[in-house]
């Protein structure tokens, strides 16, 4: 039976063109993902990656010939492909690899109404079926198959993006967007058609071999031409789109890249004046100051681990009306619950939009960046859990000091704490340090990489 669990990971399906992600194992996702959920329509997006459009294809022959009507979308963000699952009420299927390099594609499966299909939510069931198809062929066509319509939802995506966050009336800003030659590139036009912007594009030509830059936002080099272009232009803000525009980056008008952990609680502010008293979803690597400032606004914080099938199952268990991870990922209730870039960067200018004249990003900002952090420091390792259990045991029993296992090991004092994850796929633990200033962090951080690497 083949091993598919190098490519069928923790929430989605991804890896290298022609050699792990062929059109064949596409075509039997299709038929899988339609046979495990049991649903008779399916939209799907694909990015512009030069291999979606055949992988697509191939999926949707699979979908269609299990029974499924497929609406195809065409050229589409992952947030745009969620728009459409829940506006329409259809499971879904985006092809794309994020921000990935250009030799890998992807499949983000969801459920009606946009919600997550992960490994405990029929992501395992899936890869078991598609692993017997690949080795046995795909199931007998049903006596009628589906249909595969077009639809181009773009303008309707825009214009609930504009319904969920108001601009039309905002001062005017200069904003400098750079799309890493990914799906910011289809979406930020329409949607700032009619904004009182002026936006200076980056890399807005769809490219799926990134000439420029990688769409990875989360890498510093990659955030280097914004961060120079905005100051070049004298611009208010600048804003970075990973691959699929699912996550966004900003940079302030100094040039400075904005912590996500920042932009959360700045978004949790406004959904908190919006809905006083609601409940706000932080993942456990998000600064310390999310739920000090959520607490402050009135709001109740609460700790989820990181990734996006748990953001979201939390928000669907806690009615929470916002989460934010410190990956650049942001969710929202009235969006389905689901993750969108876009609708972070409208709220991000909305802010700042709203301030009074002269107001500039960084101190509208300055209450909301408290701590100094690491970033994510990653360590090859032999025996994960072995390391893992040798930093529990050296900060063990030390005044203040307090432990826990909700994602990871997380050890916690009054003026620092720190989170060591492994990696759903390599040899790797990943360290998180937040403290009060920078010398803090690195002693911190020094500290525990020398347990991690002995």
């Amino acid at each position: 039976m083949a091993d598919l669990s190098k490519i069928i990971k923790a929430y989605d399906v991804r890896g290298l063109v022609g050699s792990e992600l062929t059109e064949d194992l596409a075509r039997a996702v299709g038929a899988a993902f339609v046979q495990v959920l049991g649903v008779t329509s399916v939209v799907v997006g694909k990015d512009m990656r030069p291999s979606s459009p055949a992988l697509s294809r191939a999926f949707e022959e699979g979908a269609t010939s299990q029974g499924a009507d497929v609406l195809d979308i065409g050229l589409a963000s992952t947030d745009q492909l969620y728009f459409a699952s829940g506006s329409l009420d259809r499971a879904g299927a985006m092809f794309t690899a994020s921000h990935n390099p250009a030799a890998y594609n992807g499949i983000k499966l969801c459920r009606p109404g946009a919600s997550p299909v992960g490994q405990e939510t029929g992501l395992a069931e899936i890869s078991a079926l598609v692993s017997r198809y690949l080795d046995d062929g795909l199931p007998p066509a049903v006596a009628t198959p589906g249909t595969v319509t077009e639809r181009d939802l773009l303008a309707d995506y825009a214009a609930y993006m504009h319904q969920l966050v108001p601009l039309a009336a905002a001062r005017p800003l200069k904003v400098v967007v750079d799309a890493g030659n990914g799906m910011g590139g289809h979406t930020v036009p329409t949607v700032f058609a009619d904004l009182p912007f002026e936006v200076v594009p980056l890399y807005f030509e769809l490219d799926g071999d990134f000439p420029n830059h990688e769409a990875n936002p989360l890498e510093p080099a990659n955030m280097a031409d914004l961060q120079r272009a905005v100051v070049e232009q004298s611009a208010d803000i600048g804003l970075a789109f990973d691959g699929d525009a699912d996550r966004c980056f900003v940079v302030d008008e100094r040039g400075e890249i904005v912590s996500p952990s920042t932009i959360t609680a700045l978004v949790a502010v406004r959904e908190l004046r919006r809905e006083p008293g609601a409940t706000v979803i932080h993942n456990l690597i998000s600064s310390r100051a999310v739920p000090e400032i959520v607490r402050e606004h009135g709001g109740t914080p609460f700790r989820s681990r990181v990734g996006h099938s748990y953001i979201k199952a939390d928000m669907a268990r806690t009615g929470a009306v916002f989460g934010g991870e410190h990956s650049g990922h942001f969710y929202f209730r009235d969006f389905w619950k689901a993750d969108s870039g876009m609708l972070a960067a409208l709220h991000t200018l909305a802010a700042l939009a709203e301030a009074p004249a002269g107001t500039t990003l960084s101190s509208l900002l300055a209450d909301y960046t408290r701590y100094s952090a690491s970033g994510e420091i990653n360590s090859e390792v032999s025996d994960v859990a072995e390391r893992t259990a040798a930093v529990e045991a050296a900060f063990a029993g030390r005044e203040g000091v307090t432990t826990d296992r909700l994602d990871g090991l997380t050890v916690s004092s009054p003026d620092w704490w720190f989170n060591l994850r492994p990696s759903n796929t390599e040899p790797l633990l990943r360290l998180n340090v937040e403290a009060a200033d920078a010398e803090a962090v690195a002693a911190l951080r020094d500290e525990v990489l020398a347990i991690v690497r002995a």
